[in-house]
């Protein structure tokens, strides 16, 4: 049944790969480029969809961005062709709910609206610890259901809708699900109102 759900998810967003730079300007370059701005070393994106991370890291990294979806990554390998950046990028297809890399592997770990749309966002978040070294830090710039309940229960009624048109859930309670994967949340910062958030989190081994 997962492998079916994870499936249907990957074909809606291979479907949408096309305009989903437009779908994704609700997420400013501003947020982007203050999440980003400390990563360092061997850095891991999950969910590097079609590469709206990309111009906002620093130059001195080594950067491997998985995504499950073959449509989203033909967008961003383009972006890496046309415009290449200027530090080192491998574009790998893979789930996030199954990672083929060694426990310990990567100093940042980084996702941005991807926990949305993770089938098991608990198993994903548990993968991204796995791979994080134990001195590393897990970067996410999320969104998420809102702490005021009136706009909590109003995003629940939504959320079918969103599922059936683009595969995200727009009422995840992410804060829960990380600490449900085992995960240290260090830093929480409202980016827009509880409803997008930037958390800086630590595996707990």
């Amino acid at each position: 049944m997962d492998k079916m759900v994870t499936e249907k998810i990957k074909k809606r967003y291979n479907r949408v790969s096309g305009i989903y730079d437009l779908m994704d300007k609700m997420i400013k370059e501003s947020w982007r480029k203050d999440a980003l701005k400390n990563v360092k070393g061997d850095v891991l994106e999950v969910g590097v969809g079609t590469g709206g991370n990309l111009p906002f890291y620093p130059n001195d990294i080594h950067l491997t961005g998985v995504d499950f979806s073959s449509g989203m990554l033909k967008h961003a390998r383009k972006k890496v062709k046309i415009q290449p950046f200027p530090y080192q990028i491998n574009l790998i297809e893979m789930d996030a709910q199954q990672m083929d890399f060694p426990d310990n592997t990567f100093d940042y770990v980084v996702a941005t609206c991807v926990y949305c749309s993770v089938p098991d966002p608990v198993k994903g978040l548990k993968e991204m610890g796995r791979v994080c070294k134990p001195d590393g830090k897990i970067i996410l710039l999320e969104h998420m259901r809102s702490k005021n309940e009136v706009v909590g229960k109003m995003m629940d009624l939504l959320n079918p809708i969103t599922v059936r048109m683009s595969g995200a859930n727009i009422n995840r309670k992410t804060l829960d699900n990380i600490n449900q994967a085992g995960l240290l949340i260090e830093q929480k910062e409202d980016i827009f109102y509880s409803i997008v958030r930037k958390l800086v989190v630590k595996p707990t081994k």
